[in-house]
């Protein structure tokens, strides 16, 4: 058995396209020891031997079965003996509370997006195959989502920092498993995809009961594309919007109240979730339902981590002061994903004592008078500040010549059209 050489082509072109795309010398590969990272590591390897390309593999261990560790010591063995590096990422963090499928996601993106930033990598390549599209797509209708909702995951992302890449998202998971055989390569299956008190093991299975009714892996994940593409008009129709009636200031986002409730339902809510989103620094949109009835309310609501003032005439979107009561940061790094603070041309003796937190009521106290304030006081209470241990050193919306500087990133990037 000779492996799928038209496999390796698709592969290739795909990879090819994101190299066009973006320049890619140091590829991270994202490895759990499953059949489909297993293939994408064998192609991934096969594709890079012809390129300047250098991967680095790494696994991630939730250390929530016995058999984890292993399954990583597998695919170390594996990577070393096609000569690339391999580290093992570990997740403590479930407490039994929650949920853990989505909670192991998301902290396996943090910690795969710090060791890509750690390595120096261009970007990591994941193992998302037609039919996690497919099963995604039927998850999502039962909990009756939107043409967002619907939408197949893109190709090519950037996420948390760090830019994700699919390459495998048009190939099926039993031609990955046959290219496997072919290699005499080993991979495991995890026992909790026969758990069918997961939501994605009970889509996998009514998958075929629908094919005899045309509703194949096919055919759904072309139905995802399709929304994909659906997802990235509307995106482009919200930025436009944007542009005429929202503002930015000091980290605000401030809506022409007015022209936003002239819109259609859709679009509306799609701009103030872009613009939750954005502040927040949550991938994710808030829920449907929340986020209509937030809407509703006449003068003030939390929704997302984010406050949202309605006076006459605009609606104000902030970060919530709860939020972000309790996060810090060193000098010189990014505070609350998003703020950047330049200090004045001869740093305090003290700078190596200070660090950023949120100004909060008792520094907001300290900073008079209020006419100078850039900023309404719900706004400046998650405005960030310099603070050595207890002691306000500087707040620059709120003392605007203390000789600091706090300027944003762009909250608000343009979607690219695909």
């Amino acid at each position: 058995m000779s492996p799928d050489s038209a496999l390796q082509a698709a592969f290739a072109a795909q990879m090819n396209r994101f190299c066009a795309a973006a320049t890619i010398r140091q590829l991270g590969v994202a490895v759990s020891g499953g059949g489909d990272s297993m293939a994408l590591l064998r192609l991934a390897h096969s594709w890079a031997c012809q390129r300047d390309m250098t991967l680095h593999i790494a696994t991630v261990d939730h250390g929530l079965r016995a058999q984890s560790a292993q399954e990583a010591a597998m695919v170390a063995r594996c990577a070393a003996r096609l000569g690339l590096s391999h580290q093992t990422l570990h997740w403590r963090g479930w407490d039994g509370h929650g949920n853990l499928q989505d909670m192991a996601r998301q902290a396996r993106k943090h910690l795969l997006s710090g060791w890509a930033q750690q390595q120096g990598l261009d970007a990591v390549a994941l193992g998302h195959t037609r039919d996690d599209q497919a099963e995604t797509l039927l998850m999502r209708l039962a909990r009756g989502s939107g043409v967002e909702g619907l939408a197949a995951m893109p190709a090519r992302d950037i996420a948390h920092g760090s830019t994700w890449l699919r390459p495998l998202l048009d190939m099926g998971r039993a031609r990955l498993r046959d290219y496997l055989r072919a290699l005499s390569e080993d991979w495991v299956d995890d026992p909790s995809n026969l758990d069918t008190s997961f939501d994605r093991v009970k889509a996998r299975q009514a998958l075929d009961l629908l094919a005899p009714l045309g509703l194949d892996m096919e055919r759904l994940a072309r139905t995802a594309q399709r929304m994909r593409a659906a997802t990235q008009s509307l995106d482009f129709l919200t930025d436009t919007l944007a542009a005429q009636i929202l503002r930015v200031d000091h980290g605000d986002f401030i809506f022409d109240a007015g022209a936003l409730d002239a819109l259609p339902q859709d679009t509306r809510t799609r701009l103030v979730a872009r613009a939750l989103q954005a502040i927040s620094g949550n991938p994710y949109r808030p829920r449907l339902d929340a986020l209509t009835t937030a809407l509703r309310n006449p003068s003030r609501t939390t929704l997302h981590g984010c406050m949202l003032t309605r006076t006459k005439g605009q609606l104000r979107i902030t970060r919530e002061y709860n939020a972000v009561a309790r996060t810090r940061a060193p000098l010189g790094s990014a505070w609350d994903g998003r703020w950047h603070l330049h200090p004045p041309a001869a740093l305090p003796k003290t700078a190596p004592l200070l660090h950023i937190a949120a100004l909060g009521p008792k520094g907001a106290d300290q900073c008079r008078p209020r006419d100078r304030w850039r900023l309404p006081y719900a706004s400046l209470l998650a405005s960030p500040a310099i603070w050595q241990d207890t002691t306000l050193v500087a707040a620059p919306l709120a003392m605007p010549d203390c000789g600091w500087q706090a300027k944003t990133r762009d909250l608000w990037p343009r979607t690219q059209l695909s």
